[in-house]
């Protein structure tokens, strides 16, 4: 029994929806490729950040640290000190519990649902430094030879919840910018500020004294595996939204 021909202006639909996800994506095999190399980044930065959680446990990282950190302080003068101030703000209370909540209100009020909810799982990195923090409770950096800016802190040194939240919170932010925005001239000075905001919020954290070295450099690993999990998993709903209902077939 033949298999009754659909509408035409259902053919036509199904046909434009056929042209919008060729265009719009790219070849399995090539697909395919992409996910192993955001695999193995992921599997790279967890197992980095394994290494130094052991070693930070065991003891063995203090003297690296101290030296990494002295010199990095000698760096001091008027400008740098302002740099690394502006690039540590956004991560102190109370900004910090407004931002990353606008974000996510302002995504679901333009009606980016699924884009929100991601949002709210980028910034999900915070409650992920706090188990951490409790689980290590390495005490932050003292001693006659730092210089330590008065801010409020809270938890202990291991990892850099500034540095976690960025690269969850702005790193996802920034994916979202370089993906949706559709003018370049917008889109670039957007995403290069926040990449510029996730490279300077590392060493910020050093210079002024209140993360270790190898705090900062754990919480960037993690965060990045984290991040390139989150992406991934986004991009795979998203297409799974963007896809045709089957044709029922009578």
């Amino acid at each position: 029994m033949s298999t009754p021909s659909l509408p035409p202006a259902v053919a036509q639909a199904s046909d434009a929806a056929a042209r919008v996800a060729d265009q719009s994506t790219v070849a399995e095999p090539v697909a395919q490729e992409r996910g192993r190399v955001a695999n193995t980044v992921i599997l790279a930065g967890l197992v980095g950040f394994g290494g130094i959680f052991l070693l930070v446990k065991a003891g063995r990282s203090a003297a690296i640290d101290l030296a990494l950190m002295v010199r990095l302080q000698r760096l001091s003068n008027p400008v740098f000190d302002r740099l690394m101030a502006l690039a540590s703000w956004p991560g102190f209370p109370p900004q910090s519990r407004i931002f990353p909540p606008l974000l996510i209100a302002g995504m679901w009020f333009a009606r980016l649902r699924t884009e929100a909810f991601f949002q709210l799982l980028g910034w999900c990195t915070g409650g992920i430094s706090t188990v951490l923090k409790g689980a290590m409770r390495r005490p932050r950096p003292a001693g006659v030879d730092l210089r330590i800016v008065t801010a409020p802190l809270g938890g202990s040194s291991f990892p850099s919840g500034h540095v976690i939240t960025y690269v969850g919170t702005y790193g996802y932010l920034a994916y979202l910018a370089h993906t949706k925005l559709r003018r370049r001239a917008g889109r670039r000075p957007i995403v290069a500020g926040l990449v510029a905001l996730l490279a300077l919020v590392g060493p910020s954290r050093i210079y002024q004294g209140h993360h270790w070295p190898s705090d900062v450099t754990a919480s960037y690993l993690l965060g990045t595996s984290y991040l390139i999990g989150l992406t991934t998993l986004y991009r795979r709903v998203k297409a799974r939204q963007r896809r045709p209902p089957e044709s029922a077939v009578g």
